[in-house]
């Protein structure tokens, strides 16, 4: 193609420029009302709003697509922008352009710009003339230099002898305004911890500590994030700092390194609140911490998931042009509700909603969304995979497997169009998530401590979903998943429910000889009803998993266990959710100390799970795993 060719020589219409200019309005809009919801989970944290905090959270989602279709209606109402022919949108994108230089969230208006034009423009206009492909303008060195004079991040420059004053006046710099505890005693356990990783190893000239300038606030806590640099080596860290039963604030715990970081920041966890002026420089920060952290994660991290989708789009695109592989379905048990095919050579799994499902499923493809966007909006809290909803995706066909092509033409035919003259297969809608290997797979070819590990992640996972609310409904094996870590993660969301919604019954006791022989359920079953005790026969028919599951998560099988969660719940509790191995926290050290008896209920949660170490990638080597290619580059979460 003769790219001047496209390049237009002239105006059409006199009213391009304002067109571009009422689509950078719309995308300043969505940012000034972002930015500022962003910035008030300083004041809830301080207030211990924890209600306040995850309300804002929820609905700071669903904004964008509020901002979008304003936009929208503001282009067709003022412009019939639908009407526009091709080239005028051609000359609005160069325009837009322009409009973006000097711009501080140049990257995010970009997507802004893609979101508004897609719902107006055909699919077919889905090219790089019309929308943006790929970026236009830079993100490089762009800096927020009119806040406080800080910038994106902060650099302190400590020697030996002063580091311990230093740290403290990196935490007092942030000007929460809740008194500590006690800070002295908390600086001291932060620098011990920093003296643990350092050693006694020579500071050199350059030796500084960097910490972004603002706090990254989720569920009850706020972070401090940065990074040691010492010659040339770097050593990221975070600091969570939480509240105790007395309304002060404490320092939790002291995170080291870029493993710790990537459990931090899991795709599993809901996204932080953070007040960013330049979030491009937040996140180019971040990478420098999490090197093997796609910036389409990071982005999806900080609550810009929109432009996190968008990055992926193209980081998929580049795969699909550098790969030969093909998609086919993906191994394990077939689902009733989602039909999933993979790629083997890409880290992820593509979900599709059936057009029918047996009589059992009781849902429709709205309700399945719904919980989808119930999941989306909800905190994660390290166990429930995150999922990118796309539409009209357009991909290659001749990539497509005919058993893969011929199960969705059965299965799915509503969501499906081939079109023959650009030989692809547009899917509708589906969901992207991550690549797991099925937990039951696992189980079946785990053995030993994998074994031993996989049983209590499940029940660890189970109640880390209840203490947020959270009811899998469908609990088998399947329906969870091992990632690269070995942490067990939920990802089948069509039967999910809050915890106070259920009904947890224990089962009647059979008032005669008939009931208690009779292979049917012969007491009433409302519709939320749900009977702990039966659990055991779906899931323990292993006995190698039953001796397992007996000795650590069995309460799990009590309604008892599931009622006292929930009436905390109902009471209003937020419980404490931990992104790191709770043998990290300071109350641990403090109480070797003497210092401190048992922490109080308001600092620990109500149910400890059980602690499991972590396995590394090796868990992924159990087993033979046929079929459960790694592929691509991925996230160490």
């Amino acid at each position: 193609m003769d790219r001047n060719a496209m390049f237009p020589q002239q105006l059409t219409d006199s009213r391009v420029f304002e067109i571009a200019r009422a689509l950078l309005d719309g995308f300043d809009r969505h940012y000034k009302i972002f930015s500022e919801t962003s910035a008030q989970s300083k004041r809830r944290f301080e207030e211990a709003d924890w209600h306040g905090q995850q309300t804002a959270q929820r609905v700071r989602i669903e904004f964008y697509d509020l901002r979008v279709k304003e936009a929208v209606e503001r282009l067709d109402n003022d412009f019939g922008a639908s009407t526009l022919p091709m080239e005028v949108w051609h000359q609005i994108k160069l325009f837009y352009i322009g409009l973006l230089t000097g711009h501080r969230q140049p990257e995010l208006a970009e997507t802004f710009f893609n979101s508004v034009t897609i719902k107006i423009l055909d699919r077919k206009y889905y090219r790089n003339d019309f929308i943006f492909v790929r970026p236009a303008v830079s993100t490089e060195y762009i800096d927020d230099d009119e806040a406080d004079g800080y910038g994106t991040f902060r650099a302190y420059y400590p020697t030996r002898e002063n580091l311990l004053g230093m740290l403290k006046q990196i935490v007092v710099n942030y000007e929460l305004s809740v008194p500590f505890d006690d800070l002295e005693r908390d600086i001291q356990l932060v620098y011990e911890s920093l003296i643990e990783q350092i050693g006694h190893v020579r500071l050199r000239t350059n030796f500084q500590i960097q910490v972004l300038s603002s706090l990254f606030y989720r569920n009850k806590g706020a972070y401090i994030v940065g990074k040691m640099v010492n010659g040339f080596r770097s050593l990221p860290f975070a600091i969570p700092i939480l509240h105790n039963s007395k309304s002060r604030l404490y320092i939790d715990a002291a995170l080291f390194g870029e493993d710790d970081l990537l459990a931090l920041f899991s795709f599993a966890r809901a996204y932080f609140m953070v007040h960013m002026p330049v979030p491009s420089a937040y996140v180019q920060f971040l990478r420098s911490l999490m090197p093997r952290k796609p910036r389409a994660e990071l982005y999806n991290a900080i609550g810009l998931q929109k432009h996190g989708k968008n990055l992926f789009y193209r980081d998929f695109l580049f795969h699909l042009r550098h790969s030969g592989d093909k998609f086919r379905i993906a191994p394990g048990i077939k689902g009733m509700v989602m039909l999933v095919f993979d790629l083997p050579s890409y880290p992820f799994v593509f979900k599709v909603i059936k057009d029918y499902f047996p009589p059992q499923k009781e849902i429709t493809r709205e309700g399945i969304k719904g919980k989808y966007q119930l999941v989306k909006q909800h905190d994660r809290v390290g166990r429930m995979a995150d999922s990118l909803e796309f539409t009209n995706v357009a991909f290659p066909l001749h990539r497509f497997d005919a058993e893969l092509f011929d199960e969705l033409k059965k299965f799915a035919p509503s969501v499906m169009e081939v079109d023959d003259e650009e030989q692809t297969l547009v899917i509708k809608h589906l969901y992207i998530e991550r690549r797991m290997i099925p937990l039951n797979i696992y189980i079946r070819e785990a053995e030993g401590e994998s074994l031993e590990h996989a049983v209590i992640e499940y029940g660890n996972a189970l109640k880390d979903l209840v203490a947020a609310n959270i009811f899998p409904g469908d609990m088998l094996w399947k329906n969870f998943g091992v990632t690269r870590n070995g942490k067990v993660v939920f990802y089948d969301y069509d039967e999910i429910e809050y915890v106070t919604d259920c009904n947890f019954r224990k089962v009647p006791t059979p008032r005669n000889e008939e009931e208690e022989m009779s292979g049917e359920i012969w007491y009433s079953v409302g519709p939320r009803d749900v009977f702990p005790e039966t659990f055991g026969p779906f899931l323990l028919g292993d006995p190698r998993v039953r001796s397992i599951f007996m000795t650590h998560p069995a309460d799990l099988l009590e309604p008892e266990f599931w009622q006292q969660h929930q009436q905390r719940i109902r009471e209003g509790y937020v419980h404490d959710v931990f992104p790191y191995d709770r043998g990290r926290r300071f109350i641990h050290r403090i109480q070797d100390q003497k210092a401190l008896t048992e922490p109080s209920a308001e600092v620990a949660p109500v149910e400890e799970p059980v602690q499991v170490p972590p396995l590394g990638s090796a868990v992924h080597d159990q087993g033979t795993l046929s079929g459960f290619q790694s592929g691509g580059t991925s996230s160490a979460d």
